[in-house]
This record gives C-alpha cells, sequence and structure tokens, in this order.
C-alpha cells in the first residue's frame, strides 16, 4: 500500500482493514436568522479552529489555499453592506502550493458564475428587505405621531371638562347658597328647645362650638358678634336629623370620609365614562332636585284651596276618541277612563266612541255639548245665498242636444268657423266640448257639446244639467230618433226651455213638417203649429239659417234674465276631465258662480289641488274666469270625476277635510255594492241566479271620464244571467306596467280608448303575452266586446233526425261480433251518426253507428226501401224487430 504524505511532513501509513479518516477541524451548529419583516430561518454555521503547535499554542494563519466548496456553496450568506465579498476563489497563481501529498482542485468557470449568481441574488434580497424595512419603521413613526396628537387632544378634552365642571359646581353652590339665603331651608321651623340647648352647651366646662381641631381657648368667653341663627342654621342643615317623635334634634358633627370611604359608599353615577371615572367630587343636589322641592311647598300652600271648574262648549261629532274628546274638554284622559270603567266598559285612549257616549261623559263632568254630524263638513261650501245687488248679467249656456249624425258638432263648426267633427273618429262626437262664442247682436253665449250615440247618456244629462237654453237639433231628412226623445226628457227634467233647430234643410229629402209633426207626440209643440217651443230652419254645411238661431237664443236668455255675481268665491261643474301625460290632471270646468282666479285653492269631488293655469277654449293662458266662462283647470292632485262640483276653498287643510270625507263614503258605497248589504230583495235573488255565471274580465283605460263613464254603461248593459263583463280596474290615462302586472294575474283583457301603452308597459306585455286591444269608435269596441262574451255562452246543441230502421235478423260475424240485416223503413240512416235501439217502445240503448254495410262493401249512408247491415259501437245485445233511430246533433254557438 502507498504511503501519503501529511501536510507537516509524517508519513501515514494504514495496514490491514483500518479506514482512513481525516478528522475535521470544525464544529457545526444552528443559529435561528431573524428578518425585519418578520420572518426566520435557521441557519447552519461553522466554527474552524486554528491549528494547535507542539508547544499547545495556535499556529500562525498560513497562507489561504484553494478549498473544496463547502456544502452550502449554492446559497451563500449575503455580504454586509458596504463590504465587499471575499472572493470565492483565488486563482491558482496566487497560493503556490505545499509540497503535500494532498492533491486540491480549482474552481470552474460554471461554479464561479454559479458563486457570482448567488452572491448577486443575496445582494438584492437584503436590499429589498432594507427597504421594507425603512417602509415599516416610516410607517410605525407617522402612527406614533398620529397617537401621540390623539393623546394630547383627549388630555386637553379632559382639562376643558375638568375647568367646566369645576365652573359648574361653582355656579351651583352659589346658587344654592342664594336659594337656602332667600327662601331658608324647611328645618329652620323645628322647635327652637334644640336652639336653646346650644348656648348651655357652650357654657358647659370643656366644650366649645369652634371647629373640629382647633384647640379651644381655657376660660376664653363668648364672643358677642356670634353669626345670626338662620345663617348657623343653612350651613349646619345636613347636621340635623328627624327623630322618631318628629321634632328635630341636631347630630353629631360628621367626620370627613376619606377618599377609600366615600368611593365604598358613594351611590353608582351610572354610565361610565372617561369625566365619571376621572371625577371625585362629592355628588351634590342637582338643579332638577330643588324645582321639585320649590314645586312640593308651593303645592303644599295651594293644595287646600279648591280649583275652580270651567265649563266648555264641546264639539262632538259621530265618533271621536276618548284622546280627542278629552283634549276637547280640558280634561285629563283618566277622568274619561275611570268614568266608563264604572259603567262596565274597559277602554283605552285610542277607543272610539259614540256621539251618545262622549255626550254623556261631557254632560257628567259640566260641559255642554254641541252634536255635529260628520256631513256638516260641506256646510258653506256650495249654495250660498248672493245679494240681489252684487248680482250681474252673465252668458247664456246652451246645450246642443240630438241624436247621432243629426249635425250637432257641424252647426257648431258652422258658428264658430271652425272644423271640430273632421278631427272626431268615425265622424261622431264622442266627447262633450264647451265653447264660447260672440255673437253679433247678443254678446257672448256658451255652448256645449254632447255626444249622440247611445252609449252617452250621462254626458247628455250632464249637459242639460248645466245649462240654461236646450238647442234640440234634428235632421230634416231623418226626423225624431231614440236619442232625440231621450234627448227631450233630459230638457224636460232640467226644466229648461228648448229650441228646436231642424237642420240638414238642404237635403232634397228634407221635410221639416215631418219633424213638426213627430215632435208632437213627445208633448213638443212648436210656434209654428200653435205651441211655445222656437223653431227654426238651418243648414249647417250651407251656412243658412245660423244668424236667426243665435237670435232666437240671445231672446230666450234676455226672457230668462241670467244674472251671476262674480265678485265671490268661485263655484262650477266638472264638464270633463282626463289625465294628460305631460300636464297631469285637467278637468274642463264651467264656472257658474264667483270668479276662478290662478293660485286659488279647489276642490271637486273627492280630488282637491291649486290653479297652476287656465286655459280657455281656444288654447290661450287666462289669468281668470268669470260666470258662464268654460275654462281648462291644471294644478288637481287627483283626476275629478265628470259631473263633480267645483268650489273655491279657504286654505289646504279644509280642503283635505273635505277630500277626506268624500273619500270615506265612496269607499263605503263600494264595500256596501260589492257585500250586498244594503241591496233590497229583488237584488238579492237575482245575485242568487246570476252566481254561477261566467264572467269575462276587463281593464278599460280611456282618454277622458265621460268616455270611460260611457263605456263602463254599454258593457253593463250586454251582460246576461249567464255571461257578463267584470270591469276590474278603470281609470283615465295611458296603459302602464302596473296594468299590464293587473291583467297578467287575473287573466283580464285590456282594452285602450282613444290611449296608448307606454313603452315598459308595451314591452311588458309582449314578454308576458297580454294582447292589447285599441278603440277609437265606440261601435267597435261595444260589438268586439259582445263578440268575446259571445264565446264563453255554453253551445246550443241541436238534433236532427235522419230515419228509421227496423231488424229483420240479426247474424253472428266472426272477428266481428252480431250484427243486424236492417231495411229502412223512412229517410236515412248514415255511418257515425247517433242511434237508438227501441224495444217495445222503450229506448234500450243509445250510442253510434259504427257500420253500415250493404252486401259486402261499407257504405256511408243507405236510404229508405234499401237493406243494410248495422253494427252498434259497444253494443251487441240486439233481438230482431227492434227498431233503430238514426239522428244527428249539431252544435250551433250562440250570441248576444
Amino acid at each position: 500500500m502507498a504511503d501519503t504524505k501529511t501536510p507537516d511532513g509524517k508519513t501515514l501509513s494504514v495496514g490491514g482493514k483500518s479506514t482512513l479518516s481525516l478528522k475535521p477541524r470544525t464544529e457545526t451548529g444552528v443559529v435561528r436568522q431573524s428578518f425585519s419583516h418578520g420572518r426566520s430561518k435557521q441557519v447552519v454555521v461553522e466554527v474552524k479552529k486554528r491549528r494547535m503547535g507542539s508547544d499547545g499554542k495556535p499556529e500562525p494563519a498560513a497562507a489561504p489555499a484553494p478549498v473544496a466548496p463547502p456544502p452550502v456553496a449554492k446559497r451563500p450568506d449575503p455580504a454586509p453592506a458596504g463590504r465587499s465579498a471575499r472572493p470565492a476563489s483565488a486563482p491558482p497563481s496566487s497560493a503556490p502550493p505545499k509540497s503535500s501529498g494532498v492533491v486540491l482542485r480549482t474552481l470552474t468557470d460554471e461554479e464561479r458564475e454559479r458563486r457570482a449568481h448567488a452572491l448577486g441574488d443575496a445582494r438584492l434580497r437584503e436590499a429589498e428587505e432594507r427597504k421594507i424595512a425603512e417602509e415599516e419603521a416610516k410607517i410605525r413613526a407617522q402612527r406614533e405621531a398620529a397617537e401621540k396628537v390623539e393623546r394630547e387632544a383627549a388630555e386637553a378634552r379632559k382639562r376643558e371638562e375638568d375647568d367646566r365642571r369645576k365652573h359648574d359646581e361653582v355656579s351651583k353652590k352659589k346658587a344654592d347658597e342664594v336659594a337656602k339665603k332667600r327662601f331658608g331651608e324647611p328645618e329652620a321651623a323645628a322647635p327652637a328647645a334644640p336652639a336653646a340647648k346650644a348656648p348651655a352647651a357652650a357654657a358647659r366646662p370643656g366644650t366649645s362650638t369652634a371647629r373640629p381641631g382647633t384647640p379651644a381657648r381655657p376660660g376664653a368667653p363668648a364672643r358677642p358678634g356670634a353669626r345670626p341663627a338662620l345663617e348657623s342654621e343653612e350651613e349646619e342643615a345636613p347636621k340635623f336629623r328627624r327623630g322618631p317623635g318628629g321634632a328635630m334634634r341636631p347630630a353629631a358633627p360628621p367626620q370627613r370620609p376619606t377618599r377609600a370611604a366615600k368611593t365604598a359608599t358613594e351611590r353608582p353615577r351610572g354610565r361610565l365614562t372617561l369625566v365619571n371615572a376621572l371625577n371625585d367630587d362629592v355628588r351634590e343636589r342637582s338643579t332638577a332636585s330643588f324645582h321639585r322641592r320649590e314645586q312640593r311647598r308651593h303645592k303644599a300652600m295651594m293644595g287646600n284651596e279648591p280649583r275652580e271648574k270651567i265649563s266648555r262648549e264641546v264639539t262632538i261629532p259621530e265618533a271621536i276618541t276618548i284622546q280627542e274628546l278629552a283634549n276637547r274638554m280640558s280634561e285629563r284622559s283618566v277622568e274619561i277612563i275611570k268614568y266608563l270603567m264604572k259603567q262596565g266598559q274597559m277602554a283605552t285612549i285610542n277607543d272610539v266612541i259614540d256621539a251618545d257616549t262622549a255626550q254623556l261623559i261631557a254632560e257628567e263632568l259640566g260641559h255642554t255639548v254641541k252634536r255635529v254630524a260628520e256631513a256638516d263638513v260641506e256646510e258653506g261650501v256650495f249654495d250660498v245665498a248672493d245679494d240681489p245687488d252684487d248680482l250681474e248679467p252673465r252668458a247664456p249656456v246652451v246645450t246642443v242636444m240630438g241624436h247621432v249624425d243629426h249635425g250637432k258638432t257641424s252647426l257648431l263648426d258652422a258658428i264658430r268657423q271652425t272644423n271640430v267633427v273632421s278631427g272626431e273618429a268615425g265622424g261622431i262626437t264622442q266627447h262633450i266640448g264647451a265653447y264660447q262664442v260672440d255673437s253679433p247682436s247678443h254678446g257672448k253665449i256658451t255652448f256645449i257639446d254632447t255626444p249622440g250615440h247611445a252609449a252617452f247618456t250621462a254626458m247628455r244629462a250632464r249637459g242639460a244639467k248645466v245649462t240654461d237654453i236646450v238647442v234640440l237639433v234634428v235632421a230634416a231628412d231623418d226626423g225624431v230618433m231614440p236619442q232625440t226623445i231621450e234627448a227631450i226628457n233630459h230638457a224636460k227634467a232640467a226644466k229648461v226651455p228648448m229650441i228646436v233647430a231642424i237642420n240638414k234643410m238642404d237635403k232634397p229629402d228634407a221635410n221639416p213638417m215631418r219633424v213638426r209633426t213627430d215632435l208632437l207626440q213627445y208633448e213638443v209643440q212648436v210656434e209654428s203649429m200653435g205651441g211655445d217651443v222656437v223653431d227654426v230652419e238651418l243648414s249647417a254645411t250651407k251656412k243658412t239659417g245660423i244668424d236667426k238661431l243665435l237670435e232666437m237664443i240671445g231672446l230666450q236668455a234676455e226672457l230668462l234674465d241670467l244674472k251671476a255675481n262674480p265678485r265671490r268665491d268661485a263655484e262650477g261643474t266638472v264638464i270633463e276631465a282626463r289625465l294628460d301625460r305631460g300636464r297631469g290632471p285637467v278637468a274642463t270646468v264651467l264656472v257658474q258662480r264667483g270668479t276662478l282666479d290662478v293660485g286659488d285653492i279647489i276642490v271637486a269631488g273627492a280630488a282637491w289641488g291649486r290653479v297652476r293655469a287656465l286655459v280657455n277654449d281656444k288654447g290661450e293662458q287666462v289669468e281668470e274666469a268669470g260666470p258662464s266662462v268654460p275654462v281648462e283647470v291644471l294644478g288637481f292632485a287627483d283626476t275629478p270625476e265628470a259631473s263633480d262640483r267645483l268650489a273655491v276653498v279657504d286654505n289646504e287643510a279644509r280642503a283635505r277635510e273635505l277630500t277626506d270625507y268624500r273619500v270615506r263614503q265612496k269607499r263605503e258605497k263600494s264595500a256596501a255594492h260589492a257585500t250586498g248589504m244594503r241591496g233590497s230583495l229583488e237584488q238579492m235573488m237575482s245575485q242568487l241566479k246570476t252566481s254561477g255565471r261566467k264572467d269575462f274580465p276587463l281593464i278599460i283605460k280611456t282618454d277622458v271620464q265621460g268616455s270611460l263613464e260611457a263605456i263602463s254603461g254599454a258593457l253593463e248593459k250586454l251582460g246576461t244571467d249567464e255571461v257578463g263583463a267584470r270591469i276590474i280596474h278603470s281609470g283615465v290615462g295611458g296603459i302602464t306596467e302596473s296594468d299590464i302586472t293587473l291583467a297578467t294575474s287575473s287573466g283580464a283583457a285590456i282594452i285602450g280608448f282613444n290611449v296608448r301603452a307606454h313603452k315598459e308597459a308595451r314591452e311588458q306585455a309582449e314578454r308576458d303575452r297580454i294582447e292589447i286591444r285599441y278603440y277609437n269608435i265606440i261601435y267597435d269596441l261595444v260589438d268586439d266586446v259582445k263578440k268575446a262574451m259571445s264565446g264563453l255562452l255554453t253551445p246550443e246543441r241541436r238534433e236532427t233526425m235522419l230515419g228509421n230502421a227496423s231488424i229483420l235478423e240479426v247474424f253472428n260475424v266472426s272477428k266481428v261480433g252480431k250484427v243486424a240485416g236492417c231495411r229502412v223503413t223512412d229517410g236515412k240512416v248514415e255511418r257515425g251518426a247517433g242511434v237508438r235501439l227501441i224495444r217495445d217502445n222503450v229506448v234500450v240503448h243509445e250510442g253510434k253507428l259504427s257500420q253500415l254495410k250493404r252486401f259486402k262493401d261499407d257504405v256511408r249512408e243507405v236510404t229508405a226501401g234499401m237493406e243494410c247491415g248495422m253494427a252498434f259501437e259497444a253494443y251487441q245485445d240486439m233481438r230482431q224487430g227492434d227498431v233503430i233511430e238514426c239522428y244527428r246533433v249539431e252544435t250551433v254557438q250562440r250570441s248576444l
């Protein structure tokens, strides 16, 4: 075996099976390394020992020699900042090798590059960690500065609170001293016996009135200038206590308690705050406690005097709450509840009692009662008498009435020189209109145009109600028609004079005498036939006879002597109302008395508002409207109903009171109508008959209130005992999303009359597949609804007899069953028709003819005198001599 020399020149020899090993000169250990950002890791470190010489001393360090890379050379520790890293390896020429037997290899280029990369990564990590540490230090400094500012602010607030509390205590103490000096303590009225003992106690040897802790001077005489008794009582008031007998005796002077004793016996201060926690002052009497003491003293002085009872006049409505009754009587609610409890009735202050009970309670408590009804809120609103000296002449109100297509609107167009009829759908008037024209001879005249269709009865009645003169238009070529008769009845019911205008005199078949003769049947006698009704022949298209009609209207107005007071609050009637999407609720109002100004607070039915604008019939805005002037009123909060009376009130509170009452009345009427509680016996029986009928649900939206009224009335007339229209919802204005939602949930159809659906509602209807029908002529609307309701009627079954046959023989056919050989005696028999099997004049089977054969062929029908084979559907018991009736059942759809 070869020998290897050690660096110190000694020879190593290995013999046998021993193993060659070198003992390392380093010791390893584990150290935990912490970083500034909170992370830590364990690092293995090595400690090198110096070589020891023969004398026991460490040898001097030799020149560095290239060594093999340590195990941790792949990830060395970062070099300190500002200090260059030790080179990973020295060039081979820098340290000449010693003459030793161990040859160490040099570092390759790849290892050098790897070490350089490792050192660079270590430097980058160290720079990043240093940057993170600086940022954290900066954030920590900012946080400490903010906490310091908050602490200083809290200390300043605490000092301010202490100063304020000390100031309040000083002020309170001064106020208590002033109050004690002014009123004195209640203990000052105690018997004088204890006070007389004070000089005696002072005269006793060994006693002194000096402050505790101060040595008394022996033999010192009592000072003549001692403080008065009242002042001493004020200072020593807490030292007195009341004995069992009620007498006041002085108590022993209390010792000043220590801080700990005070804390132990002190009552809790309530909520624990910073101020309360740091407050060590003695709790004193509050100002509220002082006021309560003064009130008790004042009550004790005045308690024996009886209070004077004040009797009041109490206004009691039909129903009132206990609290409201107590307020009106200026009594406590407890007194009323006590009275009711004595009567055996338990109640609270929010319970409602009737007028009789309220009157008994008020009279029991010594008040007088004034009973009022709920309807009294409308007193003083309408029909207030005017002074005759204030009346002035006004323009007449003329209503044009008659049958449809007799020329009413054309006549007004000729008078006003307009063309309103061209804008009407279908050439018929479906709205009520109001206009004012200037007559050359008789000044201004107000005209009201009414529709002539049968459905607009309510509009004609409304026009006749507010009019002074009725102009009955009758076509000379058509004569008296049903709506003409209805207009005559409306005029007679309103007790207004009538003028007959015979129109269309330019037609070749015009016959005015026929019109005059037909009017006699209805007790209308014109002047030309010896009566008192004025008649005028005219032509609206040729504009002939119009001047004479205006002259007759003026003469009639002079005879009526029409007057009104323009200098008062306005009263009028709503002729028509609609919901305008851009302007809101709009009402066409005919002012009858007074003057309506912009800014007035108005009430019409269950709607109220403030007049924002007034628009006349020409579309111009005006500031006021006097008697007999029709205007459009803007400013209502809700859409009023047609024919509602309009009035001006003083304030909004009065307007709300009126509308609330009317809304309540309307709700009660609708509820009573729905439940039938107030119906007659006949109505109850009719409801029982119609309880099983089918309903056709509808949602109706119209442009004006009058059209809605007319459509609802026309649809109600279509109903029968089997089917009827049920209007779920109706209103004025466009079709909205809520209407679509209601139609979806109830399965109703939506009808729009002269209105359209909003964009959002239209999109929702397309999503929900809800059909919306639009109409602008009432004829078409009524006809379509009539057809739809007819579809709900049960179809009618009609039986048509075809013929008879007799059974001659019965045959058994395999795979078919029994087949009857028959001869047709009369009529014919058809395959698939209904049959009845009659035996001894009794119907034993009723079914269907399944097979019909002529010899071996299937045929469709067999006529009289011919023989055939018949097989019944699901029936085999046929006998010779039976008679067969053949018939056909037809289903016929009914209509209203």
